[in-house]
Formats: C-alpha cells, structure tokens, sequence
C-alpha cells in the first residue's frame, strides 16, 4: 500500500477531487479528509459550541455535512478536538486513527499511515491554517492517477509515501 496526500484551499476543491477519485474507482475505504473549523470557511462558521444551526461540534454528522458532498461520499465522519489544532472534522478511514490518536494531532495520525514526522508536521501545519488535507491509502499501481487527480483538481503538495 502507498499513501497520497495533499491539500486543497477550499472544501470545493477537496469535493470535486473526491467525486473524481471516486469516478476513478478509488473507494471510501481509501479516501481521507481532514478539515479545521475555521471563520475562513463559512460553513464552518461559528459561535461558541453553536455549529452555525448545524448542530453540536460533537455531532459527527453535522460536520460532515460541512464538508457538502465530501460527506456523502465517504464513511466515518467525526468531529474531534485536538490540543494545539482545536476543532476538526475527519472523513474516511483516518476518521478513526485520528480519534485514536488525539494526542498526537493530525501529525500523529498521519505518522499512523506511513508519512514522515516532518511531512506530518508540515501536513498538521497547512490544517491549522484551514487548508483541507485528503489522503489516499491505495495499491502503488494507482498511485500516479490518485496524485494526478488531485492536482488536476487544485491540491497543493501533493506527495506519495
């Protein structure tokens, strides 16, 4: 397995590069998002625990559904507070390893599926400044396409590990 990672400065971007992933074949079992709740990002907009009439920052759901149709294509939707980053929410399979992971942040996570400490440092870095993170777990064969696609849809640093 190789990982794909990079990211995209808005949730548009990470939505129209998760379709195509999908069109490609890529599955929800293979596909990560990762997004900081941010005033930069109005459906993230917020005061206090209010998310915006979209619900508890605990509720998952509601925060995938931020993400517009990021969500929908993807499994294991959840909302985290991690120390250092504040409020994320996380789709797809790194959903998990990130709720496993709080005290390590998103770099721990990331640190989880194979990417390098400075790499995750840097991938952690870009989240808190509101960048959304898309990581694809994926045979080496489909490599170059998930990398392409990605850049083809507006992701920036996009590396394989």
């Amino acid at each position: 397995m190789s990982t794909v990672i990079g990211t995209f400065a808005s949730r548009e971007q990470a939505e129209k590069a998760v379709r195509a992933l999908r069109n490609r074949g890529f599955t929800e079992d293979e596909i990560s998002v990762v997004a900081k709740r941010s005033s930069k990002q109005g459906d993230f907009e917020t005061a206090g625990d209010d998310m915006g009439g979209m619900g508890k920052a605990s509720d998952g759901t509601a925060w995938g559904s931020a993400l517009g149709g990021v969500a929908g294509l993807l499994a294991g939707v959840g909302a985290l507070a991690i120390p250092g980053i504040g409020p994320i929410v996380a789709a797809g399979p790194l959903a998990a390893t990130l709720s496993g992971a709080v005290t390590g942040g998103v770099a721990g996570g990331l640190l989880d599926v194979g990417i390098p400490e400075d790499r995750s440092q840097y991938y952690e870095e870009e989240v808190k400044k509101g960048r959304f993170l898309a990581v694809i777990d994926t045979d080496s064969g489909m490599v170059e396409d998930a990398a392409r696609i990605m850049r083809d849809n507006g992701a920036a640093d996009v590396e394989s590990h």
